[in-house]
């Protein structure tokens, strides 16, 4: 899967997936936009990647905030003058708690990011990509988009509707030759993984790391590097046929 020439635009890109993918893409050549709002922690991630300065552009940027997305999405354009692949991948957690004890606060954080975050970059590179009459778009939903997680109330609504807009710009993007679906990742080792084990129960980390692997057929979570050797295929020529799809890749957590 040669990415070689085309320009890559990744948000949440300091993030466990969203590393591994700027890794996948880096090996395969591509030309890199890393977003997220933690300066540092991208220029961490790029120090990894062996790409030279001609192919890497680094933003910092708010995902809920709408100038700050034309903003990345203008300063991918200018720099390499086309968005081939945007992986839309910012995401939070937020509190965990039943939904009876779930504050505005908790609510209003999630949505912002998970939902609005989402919308708006679709919203303008595809702008970008129906113009341009080509591009592929994989949204970051979970598998908390496609079932049902008691103590995620707020995060699993937010993943499922990531899920219905993928669905709806897959429709509305065809017409331009622009392909959208999305991946749902089981448990992965990531931080983010850390901050869910620590609000479920605090005291029985270990616990509650076996009961998430548990539930999958393999019983373990998955490196970031599965869940974005799939982000890859998605945005691949290989993949050309794929559009509107929810890819769970979730060792089999939805089959048992």
């Amino acid at each position: 899967m040669d990415f070689d020439g085309r320009t890559v635009l990744i948000t949440g890109a300091a993030g466990g997936i969203g590393a591994a993918a700027a890794a996948a893409f880096a090996a395969e050549d591509a030309s890199l936009a890393l977003v997220d709002l933690d300066r540092s922690a991208l220029e961490k991630v790029a120090a990894g990647l062996g790409v030279d300065d001609a192919r890497m552009l680094l933003h910092v940027a708010d995902v809920r905030d709408e100038q700050q997305v034309e903003g990345y999405v203008a300063a991918t354009r200018d720099r390499f003058g086309t968005i081939d692949v945007f992986f839309n991948n910012a995401g939070v957690e937020g509190a965990t708690g039943p939904l009876v004890d779930t504050d505005l606060e908790t609510v209003d954080t999630i949505l912002s990011v998970n939902v609005r975050g989402s919308f708006l970059g679709l919203k303008h590179v595809l702008r970008v990509m129906t113009a341009q009459g080509h591009g592929s778009v994989v949204n970051t939903s979970s598998m908390a988009g496609v079932i049902a997680f008691a103590g995620l109330g707020m995060y699993t609504a937010s993943k499922h509707a990531v899920v219905g807009l993928t669905r709806v710009a897959a429709v509305e993007a065809a017409p331009a030759g622009v392909r959208v679906n999305a991946v749902c990742p089981g448990p992965v080792d990531t931080r983010m993984m850390r901050s869910i084990e620590n609000g479920m129960s605090p005291d029985d980390i270990p616990g509650v790391q076996e009961q998430f692997a548990g539930l999958t057929a393999l019983k373990r979570y998955a490196d970031p590097a599965e869940i974005a050797s799939v982000v890859l295929f998605l945005a691949s020529d290989r993949a050309s046929y794929v559009s509107g799809s929810i890819y769970t890749v979730d060792a089999g957590m939805t089959g048992i």
